[in-house]
């Protein structure tokens, strides 16, 4: 029975961190995910909610992420405004 214990005890010691860079890099190897494909899920959840999709007890998770995700669009979107005239500016003055 010890040594059921002493698996017990191994269980929780296995390292977490050591996981978390590996799959931190794997989505950056792997997968492209550009502010369009951001906006295209922006869309999907304004449809989904519209139509019914979401139970209510799950909608506040669901409007949690949303805001999230609309205000990451935002900056972003205030980002590309800022960086436009920026790179205009000396292309109008050659």
């Amino acid at each position: 029975m010890s040594d059921t214990k002493d698996t017990v005890q191994d269980a929780p010691k296995v390292d977490a961190p050591a996981t978390a860079p590996a799959d931190a890099t794997a989505p950056q190897a792997g997968a492209d995910l550009s502010v369009q494909d951001l906006q295209g899920l922006k869309t999907i959840i304004d449809v989904a909610s519209s139509r019914g999709a979401f139970k209510p007890n799950e909608m506040m998770s669901v409007g949690q992420v949303y805001g999230k995700l609309e205000a990451f669009l935002s900056a972003v979107q205030q980002q590309q405004a800022q960086q436009a005239p920026a790179e205009a500016g000396p292309g109008t003055g050659a």
